[in-house]
C-alpha cells in the first residue's frame, strides 16, 4: 500500500481577532442552525457566544486542553443572562462581540454581543468560573488574569 499524498497547506479556522481589547469573532449561519422557517434556534445563539469565548482564549494563548489535562482546572459558565432583540436567519453573516468586563479571583465575567452588521441581534452577560478537577472554585492562574486584566484595559495582546 503506497503513502497517501501529502495534505496541502491548508486554511485554518477562523479564531477572529482582537482590537482594542475586544474580540471580533466571525459565525455563518447554516441550516442546521434553523428552524423550518429560516430562523435561527435560540440555543444556537449561546453556541455562538461560547465559540467566541473559547477562540478568544486560544487567541490569548490560554491552553485550555492543557490545563484539563494537567489537572489544573477549567472554566464552567457559572452565570449566564441573555436578551434577543431580533432573529438571525438562514445564511446571516455575524459577528460575536465579546469584552471583558469584570475579573475576579476565580470569575471572569464578559458582556457578548452578536450582531448582524449593525444590527444588535443578541446580547449576553456570562460569568465563567475556573474551577478545579472535582468542581470546586480555584483561583485562576495569574498569568490568565494579567491577560484579562490587559485586554479589558484595551491593550493589545499580540505582542
Amino acid at each position: 500500500m503506497s503513502a497517501p499524498p501529502p495534505i496541502p497547506d491548508l486554511p485554518q479556522p477562523a479564531s477572529g481577532r482582537f482590537a482594542d481589547g475586544v474580540h471580533y469573532f466571525p459565525v455563518r449561519t447554516y441550516f442546521e442552525d434553523t428552524d423550518t422557517g429560516g430562523i435561527v434556534y435560540h440555543a444556537n445563539y449561546l453556541r455562538y457566544m461560547e465559540r467566541a469565548r473559547s477562540d478568544m482564549l486560544r487567541l490569548m494563548q490560554i491552553d485550555q486542553r492543557a490545563s484539563i489535562e494537567g489537572g489544573d482546572g477549567v472554566y464552567t459558565v457559572a452565570r449566564l443572562a441573555i436578551d434577543y432583540r431580533m432573529p438571525a436567519r438562514l445564511d446571516d453573516d455575524l459577528i460575536v462581540i465579546s469584552q471583558v468586563r469584570e475579573i475576579g479571583g476565580a470569575t471572569c465575567t464578559m458582556e457578548q454581543r452578536i450582531m448582524r452588521g449593525n444590527d444588535l441581534l443578541t446580547t449576553g452577560h456570562v460569568t465563567v468560573a475556573f474551577v478545579s478537577p472535582t468542581g470546586r472554585p480555584k483561583r485562576q492562574p495569574k498569568p490568565w488574569v494579567t491577560l484579562f486584566n490587559r485586554i479589558a484595559q484595551g491593550e493589545d495582546i499580540r505582542s
